[in-house]
């Protein structure tokens, strides 16, 4: 694919101009001028149910350039993207950065702090299935309208980060969305190889409509705004290497955006994943996976089984397709209908 430099360098120019005009950036109560980094909170008021305040950081750059979000914890027991973005912080000097840095490393506060898998405790909805959000909606709903109007309709680009929740056993892959938007795609396509994640999911089924957006990366997308998503730990763990994944594939995509002094080397030959298989299963019981996640593997082949409470095998799950494992259940609860993995089947290089 022709890669669109001359196309993003002239973003980076109409960013710097637009955003450096006013001086100071803010978002929720945190303020940075030129060359600052400020920390605070974005700010969701009381409604049919309980406020939450979800913390931020501008990183506001000497120099001119585009304004990059960077938003976790959507889920708040996907640690390992969680705490990337914590090391994050040190790293991102308002010296060298061209442009300015927003970074939200928790919006699911509650998940987090009540070790709640895949979604908000407070109105038991997944806080990264109901974007653009509402105004007089849930807590997720108004927290996912905030972030809506004061971050992504503030990006010039966006990264989504997420990894494998409690359950779920995942190996690192990223999200290529194919808007069909030739130049648009066209970043999105050099961001996901300059993060670097060896695997990459091409997507092109998500929401048109920005009223209708449903995922966060989408929602910039459907904006305008290129977006991608990445997902890297597995099972609620914090393995130095997956957090060294997303945090080095983080500075590369601003190396790539000319935010940061340096080459940005892209990854060569990753593997594309042209579809997602998902198996579910069909009893309640107890699980027992057959295979790893990142396993190769046929079409028909045992991935796992389940047991009822006597130790009988009454479901058996095999793979869909031939493909790799993205994910697998992480723990042996199960019930009927839950997903038991993840299989995506390779394509060519699109």
């Amino acid at each position: 694919m022709k890669r669109y430099s001359t196309a993003v360098s002239l973003l980076v120019v109409l960013g710097s101009l637009s955003a450096f005009a006013q001086g100071s950036f803010t978002i929720g109560t945190a303020t940075a001028a030129p060359g600052q980094k400020a920390s605070g909170y974005i700010e969701v008021p009381a409604g049919v149910d309980a406020a939450t305040n979800i913390p931020v950081i501008v990183v506001r750059g000497a120099k001119p350039g585009p304004v990059l979000a960077l938003v976790s914890g959507a889920h708040g027991t996907e640690y390992a993207s969680i705490i990337a973005i914590e090391k994050l912080l040190p790293k991102i000097d308002p010296a060298q950065v061209s442009g300015t840095v927003i970074l939200i490393p928790l919006v699911n506060v509650q998940s987090f702090l009540q070790k709640t898998p895949h979604v908000n405790p407070i109105d038991g909805k997944s806080m990264n299935r109901f974007y653009p959000g509402k105004q007089d909606g849930t807590q997720t709903e108004r927290a996912s309208y905030l972030i809506t109007k004061q971050v992504v309709e503030r990006c010039d680009y966006l990264i989504d980060y997420h990894g494998g929740d409690l359950d779920e056993d995942l190996r690192p892959y990223s999200y290529w969305p194919k808007t069909g938007n030739d130049k648009q795609d066209a970043i999105t396509h050099d961001m996901v190889l300059a993060f670097g994640l060896d695997h990459i999911i091409v997507v092109s089924d998500r929401p048109k409509d920005p009223n209708g957006s449903r995922y966060l990366d989408n929602t910039a997308s459907t904006r305008g705004k290129p977006a991608i998503a990445v997902e890297a730990g597995h099972a609620g763990t914090v393995e130095t290497d997956d957090v060294a994944a997303l945090v080095n594939g983080t500075l590369n995509v601003m190396r790539y955006l000319k935010m940061l002094p340096g080459a940005a080397p892209m990854i060569e030959h990753p593997v594309w994943i042209g579809k997602i298989d998902p198996v579910t299963s069909e009893q309640t019981g107890i699980f027992y996976p057959s295979v790893q996640r990142g396993t190769y593997v046929s079409q028909g082949m045992k991935i796992g089984y389940v047991t009822d409470y006597f130790g009988n095998v009454v479901y058996e799950a095999n793979a869909p397709a031939d493909g790799v494992v993205l994910y697998i259940c992480a723990v042996p609860t199960m019930k009927k209908g839950d997903t038991v993995a993840y299989v995506g089947e390779v394509t060519k290089t699109p």
